[in-house]
């Protein structure tokens, strides 16, 4: 009966802590960073779907299954550097970037991405 309390409270407290981190993360991270966080998070589902894909169905055409993963990697790795430039609390680490420019960035790495992905499915 003790333990099943002290799992409770255990539970209690996560919740409530969840709870507060979720009420922290709406109310003090701007808009445009959530959206790039959701992208982020996009990305990682995306890449978890098809390694969980190959490895219960195979791999039979090995160099699909190696550029999807790869360009869901890459695609997080590039939100993540959206993300650090255009952060306002990281103003003083990238002095001269601007978010529009860190956006060109993002646009023209995709798009490089997407041809390399799309020449190396043959």
């Amino acid at each position: 009966m003790a333990s099943q309390k002290q799992t409770q409270t255990q539970t209690d407290t996560q919740a409530v802590a969840l709870r507060s981190l979720a009420r922290r993360y709406t109310a003090q991270t701007p808009r445009r960073l959530r959206v790039i966080d959701a992208y982020m998070a996009f990305c990682v589902a995306v890449g978890v779907v098809q390694f969980v894909y190959c490895a219960a169905a195979g791999s039979f055409p090995y160099n699909a299954f190696l550029a999807g993963f790869g360009s869901a990697v890459a695609c997080f790795v590039f939100a993540a550097n959206l993300r650090m430039k255009t952060d306002p609390q990281n103003r003083q680490q990238f002095p001269g970037s601007s978010a529009e420019g860190a956006f060109g960035e993002f646009v023209f790495c995709h798009v490089v991405l997407h041809f390399v992905v799309a020449n190396f499915l043959g």
